[in-house]
């Protein structure tokens, strides 16, 4: 499985991002995709997620502002960011997910908010 993420990039507080995640097969084999994020020196923090029913999940300091979807006949993953601040700033890693605990993950992109 490979996740190819694109869309980063630095902005100023206020603006907005759409992040793509492009799966290297059918997202629907999947029971969740989305996206984490880690800044320096912090845990890596879920930031949205998507089931294979459509059912969205995100965390908690996000969710007014970023929203999470899909698109099947090009097996990608999107994450539109609006509003963003400095403190959303972190690399942002596409994951793929059966049950639990098996993942697959992009290599990072990082999303810089200068205030």
């Amino acid at each position: 499985v490979q996740l190819v993420e694109s869309g980063g990039g630095s902005v100023q507080a206020g603006e907005s991002l759409r992040l793509s995640c492009a799966a290297s097969e059918n997202i629907f084999n999947f029971n969740a995709m989305g996206w984490f994020r880690q800044a320096p020196g912090k845990q890596r923090e879920l930031v949205a997620e998507i089931n294979v029913g459509g059912r969205k999940d995100y965390g908690g300091s996000v969710k007014d502002r970023f929203s999470i979807s899909r698109d099947h006949s090009v097996n990608t993953v999107y994450l539109q960011m609006n509003n963003l601040k400095p403190e959303d700033s972190a690399v942002y890693y596409c994951h793929a997910r059966i049950l639990s605990n098996r993942y697959w993950w992009g290599q990072g992109t990082q999303v810089t908010v200068s205030s």
